[in-house]
Formats: C-alpha cells, sequence, structure tokens
C-alpha cells in the first residue's frame, strides 16, 4: 500500500506542471480565439446622407471594436466611377476619420462630370478578424447624394440698436431652405438658437455679450444639408462697459467658517485639508462645476411657433436693496495683497432685505431647477420662454418644484444664506441660452420698451 502512494504521488508531481502549462495554453488560446473569431461589423457614418455641393468635404467615420484592416472609398457621377481613399492598416487600428472633396482632377486618367446632379459615393471596410472562414467582418455604406449649390435665404428684419457688453439684445429674422440643417447667430463664439416667431419662415433670438469679452460681433449663419452656407453681420452699435475688480482678503476666519463647512458637504473636497486649498478648491473647482450645470440647464430654446412674448420688469424681492454688482471680477489674498490665491466673477447681482424675506416670480415659467447647488446653495430657475432663464442662489427654502409652471406673482422661495454667502440676501441671476447677462437690464422698464418690445412691434408690420 505504501509503494502504490509513493508511486502515485510521484506520478501526480509530474502531471501538475502539465495540467497548468496546458491549461494556460488553453486560457491563451482561448483569448486569442475570442479576438481573433470576433463577429462584429465595423461601423461606418457620413457627414452627408442625401444632399452634397460638390465642394465642401464630407466626412467619413470608420470604426470597429477590435482592429481595423482596411478601407475603400470610391465617388461615381453616375458613368465614371473613380477611387479616391484607400488603406491597409499595419498599426493596429480602432477608428479612422477621412474627408474627402468631390475630384476636380482625373484620377487614373478619369475625370468626373464637374457638373452632375447625382452622386453615388459607396465606403467600404473590413477588419482582421479570422471570422466568416477568415475573411472577417466586412461593412459598406452606398450613399446616393444630390447636388445642391444654393445657399439658404436669410434676411434681419430688425434687432436691438445696441447691445451693451455684459448685456442682452433681440434679433427677429427670416430664413428659408427645404433642407435647412442649422440655423443660428453666433456671437462671440457663442451660438444663439431661434425661436420660430408668427408663422413659419421668420424667427426671434435672444443674444448676449459676456462682460468679460472685450469685443463683439454678431452673425446670422444660416446652413443646409448639402453644406451650403449663407451669413449675415447685423450691425449693432457695442456700448462699452467697465466692471469692477476688487481684491478681498480671505481671512481665518471665512476658510474655517464658510469654506469648510462647504468643503464637507462635497465628496469630492472632504479630504483638503489645507486652507488655501480648500478656499481655492470651493470658490474655482466647485464654482466651475455648479456653474456648469446651471449653464446647461439654460439653454433649451422651444420650437413652437410663437406668437407673442411678454415680460415685465423682474423685481424678485420686495424692498431688496443691491449689495454687490454684475460682473464683479473677485481676487482673493491670504495676507499678502500680492499674491492672488483664488478667483471668481460674481455673474448676479445680490439684494438684501428682511431674513427669509418672500421671492416672487416677476414673470410666469417653468421651472427647470429646483436644488442644492453647491456655492449658490438652495437655487430655483425658472425657463421664461425664447431661451431667457432667472435663477435665485441662497435661498433657505424653495417652494416650487422643478416641472411647476409658475404665474407672476407666485413666492417661488424664501432668501437665506445657504451656499457661500455671510449673510441673509438673494442671488439673483439672468441667463440667456446659457450665457449669465446684467440682470439690471431686465429690471429696467425703459431698456426693455427700447431692446425688446419696440423690436417685436418693427417685426409685427413686416410680418403679415
Amino acid at each position: 500500500m505504501a509503494l502504490a502512494r509513493g508511486y502515485t504521488g510521484k506520478k501526480s508531481s509530474n502531471i501538475v506542471p502539465i495540467v497548468i502549462s496546458l491549461a494556460v495554453v488553453g486560457a491563451i488560446g482561448y483569448g486569442v480565439s475570442l479576438y481573433s473569431f470576433e463577429s462584429e461589423d465595423p461601423t461606418i457614418k457620413s457627414s452627408h446622407n442625401k444632399y452634397w455641393n460638390r465642394v465642401s468635404p464630407i466626412t467619413i467615420d470608420i470604426a470597429d471594436n477590435e482592429d481595423l484592416e482596411s478601407y475603400e472609398i470610391s465617388v461615381s457621377d453616375g458613368q465614371k466611377e473613380v477611387i479616391t481613399n484607400a488603406e491597409t492598416f499595419i498599426k493596429p487600428t480602432k477608428k479612422k476619420t477621412i474627408s474627402f472633396v468631390y475630384p476636380q482632377q482625373p484620377i487614373n486618367g478619369v475625370l468626373l462630370n464637374q457638373e452632375a446632379t447625382k452622386i453615388e459615393v459607396k465606403i467600404k471596410a473590413k477588419d482582421k478578424s479570422k471570422w466568416n472562414f477568415l475573411m472577417g467582418n466586412s461593412a459598406s455604406l452606398e450613399l446616393a447624394l444630390t447636388v445642391d449649390t444654393i445657399p439658404p435665404e436669410a434676411t434681419v428684419l430688425t434687432h436691438s440698436y445696441s447691445i451693451t457688453k455684459g448685456g442682452s439684445a433681440l434679433v427677429i429674422f427670416q430664413a428659408k431652405d427645404d433642407n435647412m440643417r442649422d440655423l443660428y447667430i453666433e456671437a462671440n463664439g457663442n451660438k444663439f438658437y431661434p425661436q420660430p416667431y408668427k408663422k413659419a419662415g421668420y424667427y426671434a433670438t435672444l443674444i448676449a455679450w459676456q462682460h468679460n469679452k472685450p469685443d463683439f460681433k454678431a452673425t446670422l449663419v444660416a446652413k443646409d444639408e448639402a453644406s451650403n452656407q449663407k451669413e449675415i453681420m447685423i450691425d449693432f452699435y457695442p456700448i462699452a462697459r467697465d466692471y469692477r475688480v476688487s481684491w478681498i482678503e480671505a481671512t481665518d476666519k471665512f476658510i474655517d467658517g464658510k469654506i469648510s463647512e462647504l468643503a464637507s458637504s462635497e465628496t469630492s473636497l472632504r479630504n483638503r485639508t489645507e486652507r488655501l486649498d480648500k478656499l481655492k478648491a470651493v470658490n474655482e473647482t466647485l464654482r466651475d462645476g455648479n456653474e456648469a450645470l446651471i449653464h446647461n440647464a439654460s439653454k433649451a430654446v422651444s420650437k413652437d411657433i410663437l406668437q407673442s412674448w411678454s415680460i415685465t420688469p423682474f423685481y424678485p424681492l420686495v424692498n431688496g436693496q443691491k449689495v454687490a454688482d454684475f460682473g464683479d471680477d473677485r481676487h482673493y489674498y491670504y495676507k499678502d495683497k500680492t499674491k492672488e490665491v483664488a478667483h471668481s466673477l460674481h455673474v448676479g447681482i445680490d439684494l438684501a432685505s428682511n431674513q427669509n424675506a418672500p421671492i416672487v416670480a416677476s414673470n410666469g415659467g417653468k421651472v427647470v431647477m429646483d436644488k442644492l447647488n453647491g456655492i449658490y446653495g438652495n437655487m430655483p430657475m425658472i425657463d421664461h420662454g425664447l431661451g431667457l432663464y432667472t435663477l435665485y442662489g441662497h435661498c433657505s427654502s424653495i417652494a416650487v418644484k422643478n416641472g411647476d409652471i409658475v404665474k407672476k406673482g407666485d413666492i417661488i422661495a424664501k432668501s437665506g444664506m445657504t451656499g457661500l454667502a455671510l449673510g441673509d440676501h438673494l442671488h439673483f441671476g439672468v441667463l440667456v441660452q446659457g450665457v449669465e447677462v446684467r440682470p439690471e437690464e431686465w429690471m429696467d422698464q425703459h431698456w426693455l420698451n427700447d431692446n425688446v418690445y419696440k423690436v417685436f412691434t418693427q417685426a409685427d408690420g413686416v410680418i403679415r
């Protein structure tokens, strides 16, 4: 029995490494097999699907979940066909973007018709899989494109005469194209999208001049599906405005108090222990995140036809006195005024009244936010239509919920000192499609008469 046990043990000790080796090789082979024999086809996407002007580039995006082997693009005028792009990949490649234009010179002796009205584009792609009897996976996309070389029609009907740095303006225009793809007013890198006004083909758009941008330029842009584009510069009278620059001492009391309170309430900031690190994290990093939420929630513009739009001056806090201005450029220092330790822009006005004072909706609208938002504290935000939004920060309580429709005169919240506030007050902000603007304009009946009502009245005289 002892000999049998000894002999069995010796044989087992020789087999174990072999079994392990075979298992490892098998696992590796299994993994390679999964990779080599994956069965998912490549994907192909095109920037143009129905129309083309033969001039603007067509962009093709090709992707594979593992590894592309090759692609080929051919273009035909209905009579002749040429290969414009082709590539076989040597290095591992999962994604490839190709841009090409209609060939204006012969390719391999073949010149396509330069006046063709119908164009066919074929894209083929293949991956390196061993699937499909070692042939791999493949995909193809065929585009039948109608040539359109006529840009959209566009005319500016009327607009606010002037715009102030940090302020707003209204533009009403006409635009038409059977295949319109994109329509907006571009101002300082921001795109302001219009709402249809009165009837099809007419549009109204509020635009903004960011208070920290030195110059202003506004351009109406209309693009169709064929990539034809019409641009019209809008001639505003720009009014320069200086905004206050403040140097504020960050005391130990301030940092150990309100700043630490906010840092401890944010999971991502709880490990900050150094005073200046906490100050910068709250006043810059947290603020950026809070404002990103505000910007994202205040971009939408309705696509429904707007028959009329009426806004009365905003006065959200009865007997409220302004205690901080819009556009303040705030630089924080710690003991040494020559060394900045944090920076922020104040993009609203602060109004103070009695403690826990009622905050009233000056105009009707839809509540799009009703949450605690970092430095802004409890903060409802209202969509008033046409891309105009108002927000109410530092509230002690909120009386409305997301999705509620509020009417003029409704109490929406009460003032407080939640968020980054050292005393009871209301931070009142106004945004046009995600861009903060001067609330003072929207609190001024004279400004509204000249820049909003007058523009609508002029447009109504043209639109019949």
